[in-house]
């Protein structure tokens, strides 16, 4: 084994790479197919195959790897299932703009060849967000990694498509779809992106056919009605009670349409007349439905009119949108124009203002399955974390449409139904049928469009274990234990795997589910590229280490709240993770290289620091157990940052510094040496799934650990975890201790007093008990608060020119006479509160400016407000100072 000593400092790169690919080679990811211990599983929310690492992938596989590390250090068989997505749309969209810029587009090249250039563009750049999830130090079990369209998987979606087709929960028929006319396919509800946009509401009249007047009704979309097929009215709106005609004429179309009745008819808006047009709008399609109206297509799959358009066919639909307003203002039936916002939906992929549309799809018969979905979480096989997501989830499903599963572009999972040429039998089947089943055909032509990216995602927690086949994994590893993902795919995904699992596996895909929040910039703003306010998390980890930027991110992963990051905030966890090198460094510089039994003796004797420190030890092990087990990622980092920077730097290595130098005699060196070496090797344990590549650098170095500490024990778990244990009277008197030294340096802090003097002090109290253990620690005070001499007594006067501090039921008195010039800092605190007072005059002018409260950015308005409250503070303690010290010159 190399050198036991640490460098100076801690260079992150060298290590991260060789300790990533040390544990790829010892296969310490590896889940075992069966195997006594407790199977523990996670399958990762798999990133598109056109994706990079983002603050989202960051946060999510951080708080996976966090999991997955800290139950194989509380023994558990733990499986991380990796993949990609073949993201569909997206993928399509990177490879036809590759082809664009080369002068060519898919249709040139055929179906065939142009899926073969997408398989190709995968090899090369598909495995991109694989490497930077690695250098994320993800731990998954890399040999079982999947893709959604790898040959099993692949086997997996078509065995689904066509169970659920011969069960009836899979039809074809017309329904409204959104449609995007740029990426020529269907959009499912929440691909769709809305916006709120400053459009106009068209008021138009529809004549009576008689003359007599008509239904002035209201849209958005004027373009729509050249497919109106009828007018709807409240059946209870009083209005049109006496309505003597059954029917309205369609302006601009010179036929005749009927007027119907409807309690979908917002009888407060406008006149409570509404234009139905059942192939562009799913509400009125329902209605359609319901009144078996005729639908008529006039906006094309293209954007553009159709036939049925009449005399503005071939037109632009917006271009239409202009043509026909100026078509009604000639024919006197535009009543008025006036501005209204309202939520326009684009496609998330490419921004077009999509098209509710009518067109055959394919469609899963949602409710069905819902239903089961519902009822386990109502009886909490799986949980939702935290719980107010469950509402959500609840409204969703019980509010489900059917999921419209087809999209009509290349690259996916083409659907397996086959049309007959000669009698139009539609065949479903797992492989190419060669003769149709009803009249023999041979020519059998395979539906062009492929499924939804979701739909193969549905399948992810059991196809990637090996299902249809009745797999060791799956039985080991399904269902799995949790399900790390962020609140935007709840439904998306989330939902849709519950419905998968339960009617194909029988049992739900996952026990908990626990949604994060999101990533947003240190003033609380949504990152975007537009607003150039984006952290790139690779640069992020360049610069400082990936162990402080995950630290930092579990760090503020509170349940419910979303993460504020900055640069500053992973610098800061940066100086933590010197902070852990630094101590670490020391301890190592006292450990024996051989020959030394670092295991703690119960008969052994342990000073007041080594009791305390094993105390604590046992209270943070505990702290960081229970909140990793319940999700509460930042409580479980925020009691592992006090315990190491506040309790083991700050106070145990600075109190057992005489016995490490000799001081305090040979036993008592070597005992505290063995509890040194055990709370820095649990710490090395408790601290390694937040921070895996310096803790493993770290134990190496550590005598009497062998391989890695992935394959370590958790503390609490360990045979002799009894050492560390709760120790109330150890606590007590360290509290008291150290109440008392922190008291002698807020004095000499407040009084401006140099570290290098040493300090004259009295503790009194009446308290026996107090004063035993003040004095019995004597030298420990004495060392850490720097003193010239120090005496305990029971009772007496204030000394002369002395400030006082509290600890416990003591009184502390620090003696100034000598120590201070009490003239001269009374004039150097005066002349300091002078400046600060000019200065905050005018601050405060600042903020009394109007017309700088007005005009100024938000976030200059906030750093200046920020400076006064910092002089504020700063004039508020230097006043406080002063007056102590003209009290005490008294």
């Amino acid at each position: 084994m190399s050198s036991r000593l640490l460098d100076k400092g801690y260079e992150p790169h060298d290590v991260e790479k060789r300790w990533y690919e040390y544990w790829e080679k010892e296969g310490l990811f590896s889940a075992s197919e069966k195997s006594a211990r407790k199977g523990y599983s996670i399958v990762i929310p798999p990133p598109n195959v056109t994706g990079v690492l983002h603050m989202g992938h960051a946060l999510n596989n951080t708080l996976q790897d966090i999991l997955c590390r800290y139950r194989r250090l509380r023994g558990d068989n733990v499986l991380w299932m990796p993949g990609t997505d073949h993201a569909g749309i997206a993928t399509q969209n990177v490879v036809e703009k590759k082809l664009s810029k080369e002068g060519k587009d898919r249709h040139q090249l055929g179906r065939e060849e142009f899926i073969e250039t997408v398989w190709k563009w995968r090899e090369k750049y598909g495995g991109e967000i694989i490497n930077q999830l690695k250098r994320l130090g993800a731990s998954c079990d890399w040999n079982r990694e999947r893709f959604t369209m790898d040959e099993g998987l692949s086997r997996a979606v078509r065995k689904v498509f066509v169970q659920l087709y011969n069960e009836g929960l899979i039809y074809r028929g017309n329904y409204i779809i959104n449609w995007c006319p740029r990426c020529h396919t269907a959009l499912a509800d929440l691909e769709v992106e809305h916006e709120e946009t400053e459009g106009r509401l068209y008021h138009i009249r529809y004549p009576f056919p008689d003359g007599s007047g008509g239904i002035v009704v209201a849209t958005t979309r004027p373009e729509t009605m050249l497919g109106d097929t009828a007018v709807a009215v409240h059946p209870d709106d009083e209005r049109y009670d006496a309505l003597g005609v059954s029917e309205v004429i369609l302006p601009l179309m010179d036929k005749n349409i009927p007027v119907i009745r409807d309690k979908y008819v917002d009888m407060s808006f406008g006149t409570g007349g509404l234009k139905v047009t059942p192939a562009h709008d799913p509400n009125d399609f329902e209605i359609g439905r319901r009144h078996n109206l005729p639908t008529v297509k006039v906006i094309g799959d293209d954007g553009t009119m159709t036939v049925e358009a009449g005399k503005f066919r071939g037109l632009d639909r917006f271009e239409c949108r202009k043509a026909v307003v100026s078509a009604l203002e000639k024919e006197g039936l535009l009543e008025k124009t006036e501005p209204y916002g309202h939520n326009v939906g684009h496609c998330y992929r490419c921004s077009t203002v999509i098209e509710p549309n009518l067109s055959k799809q394919w469609f899963v018969s949602a409710k069905p399955l819902a239903e089961k979905a519902i009822e386990a979480v109502i009886n909490n096989e799986t949980k939702i974390i935290p719980e107010t997501w469950s509402k959500t989830y609840f409204d969703w499903m019980n509010n489900i449409r059917d999921w419209c599963i087809s999209r009509q572009i290349w690259w996916g999972h083409q659907i397996p139904a086959w049309t007959c040429q000669g009698c139009q039998k539609i065949v479903v089947a797992m492989d190419t049928p060669e003769t149709c089943p009803d009249c023999g055909g041979k020519v059998l032509v395979q539906e062009s469009d492929v499924l939804d990216t979701w739909f193969s995602s549905a399948l992810w927690p059991f196809s990637t274990m090996g299902w249809p086949d009745e797999t060791p994994l799956l039985k080991t590893f399904y269902p799995t234990s949790v399900l790390v993902t962020a609140f935007d795919i709840l439904f998306f995904w989330v939902a849709r795997m519950m419905m998968m699992g339960i009617h194909f596996m029988g049992d739900v895909p996952f026990k908990d589910v626990y949604i994060h929040a999101l990533v947003r910039d240190e003033d609380g703003k949504k990152m975007s590229k537009s607003t150039g306010n984006v952290i790139d998390p690779l640069v992020v980890i360049e610069k400082h280490g990936t162990d402080a930027f995950r630290f930092t991110l579990a760090a503020f992963a509170a349940q419910g709240r979303d993460v504020k990051m900055s640069e500053k905030r992973v610098e800061g966890y940066r100086h933590f993770v010197n902070k852990l090198w630094n101590a670490a460094r020391f301890a190592l510089m006292h450990m024996p290289e051989s020959d030394f039994e670092f295991r703690i003796s119960d008969s052994e004797f342990h000073s007041l620091p080594d009791r305390w420190i094993l105390s604590r030890l046992c209270n943070v092990t505990e702290t960081v157990a229970e909140n990793i087990d319940t999700y509460k990622f930042n409580d479980a980092a925020g009691g592992v940052y006090q315990f190491v920077w506040h309790e083991f730097c700050d106070w145990y290595l600075e109190a057992i510094k005489p016995a490490l130098y000799g001081k305090e005699g040979e036993e008592r060196k070597k005992a505290s040496l063995r509890v040194l070496w055990r709370v820095l090797h649990d710490t090395l344990v408790l601290l390694h799934p937040f921070m895996p590549f310096v803790t493993e650098e770290i134990w190496h170095k550590l005598p009497g650990t062998e391989g890695s500490v992935m394959k370590a024990v958790f503390p609490s778990d360990a045979a002799d975890a009894g050492i560390a244990a709760h120790d109330a009277r150890a606590e007590s008197e360290m509290e008291l201790v150290i109440e008392a030294i922190t008291g002698i340096r807020n004095v000499r802090g407040e009084m401006n007093i140099s570290p290098a003097l040493s300090l004259d002090v009295t503790a009194r109290s009446q308290d026996e008990a107090t004063r035993k253990i003040i004095q019995q620690h004597g030298d420990m005070i004495t060392n850490l608060a720097k003193l010239s001499s120090f005496s305990v007594e029971e009772s007496g006067e204030r000394p002369k020119s002395s400030a006082a501090a509290v600890a416990g039921n003591a009184e502390i008195f620090v003696s100034l006479e000598g120590i201070i010039d009490f003239a001269k800092e009374i004039g150097r605190l005066e002349k300091e509160i002078a400046k600060l007072t000019k200065e905050l005059s005018a601050a405060s002018k600042k903020l009394g400016n109007e017309d700088f409260l007005a005009k100024a950015p938000e976030e200059v308005i906030a750093k200046a407000k920020e400076k006064h409250e910092i002089l504020v503070e700063k004039r508020q303690k230097l006043q406080s100072g002063l007056e102590k010290i003209k009290g005490l010159k008294d």
